[in-house]
Order: C-alpha cells, then structure tokens, then sequence
C-alpha cells in the first residue's frame, strides 16, 4: 500500500526575514509533488502567532498574507503532530538559529534540515568562526565586538576598508563596507539593530562562491561551486533582491586546486559540524593570492525556485521538485 506523507510547509517568523521566507514557501508549494505528498501550509506572524493558510498564494508574494484567508492555531504542539514531517523556511532568527528546530526535537515532530545544535552554531557567525579555526580552515581575519564593547577599544585595531555584519542574521541585512571611522560608526550602529554582537571583518577582493551540499540517505552529495556576479561592490541585500542585474553562474575558469579545496573545506564542515539535510557553504576566492576563506554556512538557505541553493542541486542533476522530495523523505 503506498503510504502518502502528510507535509506541513512553515513560513514566517518573528525575522527581517520574514519576506523571503513567503517567497521560499509560495516556490515549495508550486512545484512539490502533490501526487507523493499531502500538504497544508502555517504561517508565523511578526508576534509569533501560527495560523493555517488557505488561500491563494499571490499572497504569500505581496506581503499581505495576514489578509489572506487564514485560521489562528491555538495549540501549536498538537496541530504540529499532526503531520509526518515539517519542512520550515523560516530564514532568520527564532527560525534557523536553532529555537524552532529545539522545540520540535523536544516533541519528537520530524522535521526538514539540521538539528538544533548545528543550527545554532552555524547561525552564530562570531562562534562559528571560532569553529573554522579549529577545523583549520581559513576564514576572513575579524573582530567581534560584542553587547558591552566599546567602538573606541577596538578602533585602533582596524585596517579599513572592512565588512560589518550583524553577527546573528542573513540574506546580508545590516551589513554594510566602512572605509573610515565615521562609516564605521554608522555601520555597528545598524548591525547592532539586527543582533547585540556585531563581526567586523577585513574587506577583501575577492569572488564569492557558493557550495549547495545535500545529504542523501548515507551519501553526501555536493555541487560545483557556483558565483555570485553582484550588481553591487559586495552582494548585500539591495544586489540579492532589489536589482535585476545580479547573478549567478557556474565559472569554468577556477583552477582545478581551488575547486578541490572549497570542496574538501565544505565537507568537513558539515560532517564535523553534525549538519543534516542540506545546507549551502559560502567561501571567497582571492585570485591574487591564490587562497579560500570560508565565509559562512548556511542551514536553512533561501529556496524559492530561482535561490542559489536549488539552482546549484540542478546542476548537479537534482531538479527542484525531486530535491523536495529528497529533503521530506529523509526528515
């Protein structure tokens, strides 16, 4: 008897996410399987009240999904067993650094993508630093400044240009380049808005490359790596999804050394990290100097049908509908 999976597609959050997670839901629900999977779809609002959604998914892609036909859940836990699997888009924070994941460990729910653990290391991008060194892998040199920090105790200590980022947080809000002291100034003062620790990394020049890697049953798959061709000087949120002239490529022309490393590099981290299901890996390629910094990983990364992640799998001979089906089925 073939037994049909029942799926809870999750969306939302209390995140400046938020809006990305909608447009990773509404490419889900268009091309799942609907003849392998029965699905419903909950929504997380800005005050972290769950609602069924039932309507049509224009809303999910206008930003007014709150006005869309939909029915509060009063007791999350029960209608969350209910299904066979939740498989969550909830970018940011609350919903990939590892809170989400901790409560439906703690219920026994199946779920889509790591465990809490590594979602929250991987989330923590000051921690996770720390882990990359361990590892012997190379990262970007850095300082964090955290809650109580003063910006006079580390100032001293900067060679501009620099990259500032929240040290919480994704799809590159709150980061910003400084070029001097002023910038500075005005670029912690953002990022403190997203998270209370803030990274400051040194700029480099560099291209940015992408590694999807995917975790098959006892195999670990990987794609090539893929570049991002930002419209901007690095690729902040404005060249992610304001511009149109951003984009994506698999380059043919990195030396054979380098692909290899990023590789290597990727591998260890998810295995060393205990990362499950899937995750995309970000590094920079210094052509100058022939060297690869990790960047950061990401556990929960941006699915719509256009994102990097699903892009890279279907070069690697993975289409969007059939990744889907692989992530459900080995929740």
């Amino acid at each position: 008897m073939f037994f049909i999976k029942k799926v809870l597609i999750l969306f939302g959050g209390n995140s400046p996410e938020h809006y990305i997670s909608c447009l990773s839901c509404k490419s889900i629900i268009e091309h799942i399987d609907k003849k392998k999977f029965y699905f419903e779809v909950a929504g997380i609002d800005f005050d972290n009240t769950w609602y069924k959604f039932k309507d049509d998914i224009s809303y999910l892609e206008n930003r007014n999904w709150k006005d869309a036909n939909i029915l509060k859940i009063d007791n999350v836990i029960n209608y969350l067993k209910g299904f066979d699997v939740v498989f969550p888009v909830t970018h940011g924070s609350f919903g990939e650094d590892g809170r989400l994941q901790g409560m439906l460990e703690l219920f026994n729910i199946k779920f889509v993508g790591c465990k809490s653990k590594a979602s929250m290391l991987c989330m923590d991008k000051a921690l996770s630093k720390v882990l990359f060194d361990k590892l012997g892998i190379n990262a970007v040199p850095y300082i964090t400044l955290k809650n109580d920090d003063k910006v006079c105790d580390v100032i001293d200590k900067i060679e501009f240009p620099v990259i500032v980022k929240p040290s919480n947080g994704g799809s590159s809000i709150g980061i910003n380049k400084a070029s001097n002291k002023k910038e500075l100034i005005k670029a912690i003062k953002e990022a403190k808005c997203y998270d209370d620790n803030v990274i400051i990394e040194k700029f480099i020049k560099a291209r940015e490359l992408e590694v999807a890697v995917l975790e098959n049953k006892n195999n670990i798959l990987y794609s090539r790596p893929g570049e991002i061709k930002s419209s901007n000087e690095f690729y902040d949120y404005d060249a992610k999804y304001v511009s149109d002239s951003s984009y994506t490529t698999i380059p043919g022309d990195l030396p054979e050394n380098i692909v290899n490393k990023i590789k290597e590099d990727a591998l260890k981290v998810f295995e060393e990290l205990g990362l499950k299901g899937y995750a995309r890996i970000d590094f920079f390629y210094d052509e100058e100097d022939n060297k690869v910094y990790i960047n950061e990983v990401n556990t929960l990364p941006g699915f719509t049908f256009i994102s990097m992640y699903p892009k890279l799998m279907e070069d690697a001979g993975i289409n969007y509908t059939n990744l889907i089906t692989i992530l459900i089925n080995n929740a």
